[in-house]
């Protein structure tokens, strides 16, 4: 395993921030580490990256527990944190060669800053200022830091806030190329972006783990158990035809002959679908089940939701 999260206690005075939180991230995955805000996602990642420590459990990196190898544990993860702070007045290359010299310390740094900058895409902006650049580059100088010392796990707390449709792009496109080398785990509210890269989804709410799955297998989830079919006729059925079909809930026309019907349970309508229009002499022009999103469990797992400690 690359990363064991076993039992994990933290509270803040009276405040509960993480309760029995256990977990484990294997060799290779990105993981979508997902709650809502307050849900504890920072403080958890914050103690795997020895940054914070837990009132109990303990949390493990390549074998290397964080209580006992705080500083082992450092030099093996490459840890992006939310805000990104960064020195606005240093110069790109300046920045990322004074943090090679910190992590690398007797060997030539050229080499690896220079190549860290091509892996970021950051050389057309080696000679700026980082406070001159966007909010799109200045998040690429931060994932160049996390990963000039190349570590085998990377942290990354919300990589892509505040940034465009097209520097979440670019930044979603790097993450997932690192991801083919080292063990991600990203915090981030963009729920397609977890579609688009994860491998495996955790989602935590009120500092405990609530679902832990892969990430095709996430939309079993939730309390809802029904599906939702959307059909499309030749021409339209009257809608109390639809009466007639067993497992059938609610039924809304969405446009001329296009209907989205929602079924109860895992009850399939699809046959009565087609012995409807053989009867009624109705030709179905498509027809196809709607996968439940990620979104929609997010929300149905978390939306009666407390204050609690990021």
């Amino acid at each position: 395993m690359s990363i064991v999260v076993d039992r994990i206690r933290k509270t803040y005075g009276a405040q509960v921030a993480l309760d029995d939180v256990t977990f484990t991230v294997n060799s290779g995955e990105i993981v979508g580490f997902i709650g809502p805000n307050g849900a504890g996602k920072s403080t958890m990642m914050k103690i795997i990256c020895a940054l914070l420590f837990p009132d109990s459990g303990s949390v493990r990196v390549n074998g290397c527990d964080s209580a006992t190898g705080s500083l082992k544990i450092k030099k093996k993860l490459g840890y992006l944190p939310e805000n990104n702070p960064l020195y606005t007045d240093m110069y790109v290359e300046e920045y990322l060669r004074h943090v090679a010299a910190i992590y690398l310390p007797g060997r030539t740094q050229g080499n690896r800053v220079r190549e860290i900058m091509g892996i970021t895409g950051l050389f057309p902006e080696k000679n700026k200022k980082i406070g001159a650049l966007s909010k799109g580059y200045r998040q690429r100088v931060g994932l160049a830091q996390a990963i000039i010392h190349e570590p085998e796990v990377l942290i990354l707390d919300e990589p892509t806030s505040g940034l465009d449709p097209n520097q979440i792009i670019d930044i979603r496109n790097l993450i997932s190329d690192l991801g083919n080398e080292k063990t991600v785990i990203l915090s981030t509210h963009i729920m397609q972006e977890v579609e688009a890269i994860c491998k495996r989804v955790i989602i935590i709410n009120k500092g405990k783990i609530i679902a832990n799955d892969l990430a095709e297998n996430i939309g079993s989830y939730g309390i809802s158990s029904s599906h939702t079919i959307v059909v499309e006729f030749s021409q339209d059925p009257d809608h109390k035809m639809f009466d007639n079909i067993r497992g059938v809930e609610q039924v809304k026309n969405l446009k001329p002959g296009t209907w989205l019907i929602q079924t109860s349970g895992d009850t399939d309508i699809r046959a009565g679908l087609f012995n409807l229009a053989v009867k009624h002499e109705l030709v179905i022009l498509s027809l196809h089940r709607k996968e439940r999103k990620l979104e929609d469990v997010f929300r149905e797992l978390t939306l009666s939701n407390d204050t609690s400690i990021n």
